[in-house]
């Protein structure tokens, strides 16, 4: 069986597994939400938008004859993640997670663990303070309900819309970040308080390190759960779950 791959992407894994599945000459098609408006390029085709819910991409593996689907989302893309295991589980399609493991509390982190990013905003319901803001320009809104804080917010792109609380700095910027950079940026700016999600891996766990070394306190979005599926963390790993499918006719 000659595979059909549809990696679902966004991240540095689907970068990376791209170009892996591209260099083992695998037919694949990389899908991105289209939330970023420079994506990094992809050595695969590329579509971009949404599929209609679960009865969207059901219909989509089946009319592009998808042979297994390659779930390499951002640990917070929770909808994009549930509707993957419904789907291949209608279609009966084979379905893997190329994810990143979390990040753990260590020696000198000073977390407050919150649920998600309600929980976040909720904790922030407290005297005015520095804030570097790490959840990404989808959830600034959110935050709105605590325009008492300063906040620093490093994003890819430009929010849609002003942020709705007055005192803030946009940085424009794209990882992955150094410590050294991250540590040099909260001391300009006096942060007192970092915000971030649990995204795990090495591209953004600069910030962590940094707040780390300055003895900050971080916020911690925990990650959402999700209905139980294979995960793997490494690009050999995935190419061998493809190719053992493929030995075992799946």
């Amino acid at each position: 069986m000659q595979p059909n791959l549809l990696i679902l992407g966004g991240t540095t894994e689907a970068t990376a597994i791209s170009r892996a599945v591209a260099a083992a000459g695998l037919k694949a098609t990389v899908s991105l939400a289209g939330r970023v408006e420079r994506p990094a390029s992809q050595p695969v085709p590329r579509r971009i938008g949404g599929f209609g819910g679960i009865t969207g991409l059901a219909e989509y593996l089946r009319v592009h004859r998808i042979t297994h689907v390659i779930d390499a989302t951002h640990p917070f893309a929770a909808r994009m993640s549930r509707n993957a295991i419904a789907a291949c589980a209608q279609t009966s399609i084979p379905l893997v997670a190329f994810t990143r493991p979390g990040w753990t509390e260590a020696a000198g982190d000073h977390w407050q663990r919150v649920v998600n990013i309600n929980a976040a905003a909720t904790s922030l319901a407290c005297p005015p303070r520095r804030v570097m803001l790490a959840v990404g320009r989808m959830h600034l809104d959110a935050f709105a309900r605590n325009p008492q804080h300063f906040y620093l917010l490093r994003l890819v792109d430009e929010p849609e819309t002003p942020p709705a609380f007055p005192n803030h700095h946009v940085l424009l910027s794209r990882g992955p970040f150094s410590v050294e950079n991250d540590q040099a940026l909260m001391q300009e700016f006096a942060i007192e308080l970092v915000v971030s999600k649990n995204s795990g891996g090495t591209g953004a766990f600069a910030k962590i390190a940094a707040a780390r070394a300055l003895a900050l306190p971080v916020l911690m979005i925990d990650r959402p759960s999700l209905p139980n599926r294979t995960e793997l963390f490494g690009v050999q790993e995935v190419l061998d779950w493809i190719h053992g499918a493929i030995d075992r006719g799946v």
